[in-house]
């Protein structure tokens, strides 16, 4: 597919169990109900949502950037009963490089039931057969032992350590630098 029918569109990306599609304003609850979860921000850049508003403001961001072509953010669906449960996301497409930066975030109700993982195959796979990938790359902090464990269960393997590589919560963090390419992507589908 080609750049801007990709941002223009982003298409639907269907799983087992999960649809990926685009974010719409109706998500907001039960975004809501997820962000507002400390042990789901816990990592992230963004703090723990306080109030129902403060979602709608993320998601008029989304849509906004979806309107602009900038912004390639997918949310997490269970087919078999329609809710939202987390978003998942290319946070940064270089095409010239060929490589992308994947992004996730589930509510905790979801863990551990391998949802994370059959989302991210499903955009590995959009990405390196869609949008003609080589490298997809996941940074993450060190303590989140989970996103950690699930890199390495997608194939990804560990780059090294990238320090006070980001500001998180005011604080300078190190990153994990994960990283699969095309072939080893398609070398473990075989």
């Amino acid at each position: 597919m080609e750049r801007e029918e990709i941002y223009r569109t982003v298409p639907a990306i269907e799983t087992e169990r999960l649809l990926l599609r685009k974010l719409v304003m109706e998500d907001a609850e039960e975004g809501f109900k997820y962000a507002s979860e400390p042990s789901v921000s816990r990592f992230m850049p963004w703090d723990v949502h306080k109030t129902i508003e403060e979602t709608k403001g993320f998601l008029a961001f989304i849509l906004d950037a979806y309107d602009q072509h900038q912004k390639l953010t997918w949310a997490i669906q269970l087919k078999q009963t329609g809710k939202m449960i987390g978003t998942i996301d290319y946070v940064s497409w270089q095409p010239k490089r060929s490589k992308a930066e994947i992004a996730y975030t589930l509510s905790q109700e979801y863990w551990g039931q391998g949802l994370m993982k059959e989302a991210a195959d499903g955009l590995l796979a959009f990405g390196f057969k869609e949008m003609g990938l080589n490298k997809i790359e996941a940074p993450i902090m060190l303590e989140n032992t989970q996103s950690r464990r699930l890199a390495e269960k997608l194939g990804m393997k560990l780059e090294g350590v990238a320090r006070d590589h980001m500001v998180i919560k005011g604080e300078f963090v190190d990153l994990a630098m994960y990283s699969i390419l095309e072939r080893e992507f398609s070398a473990k589908r075989h």
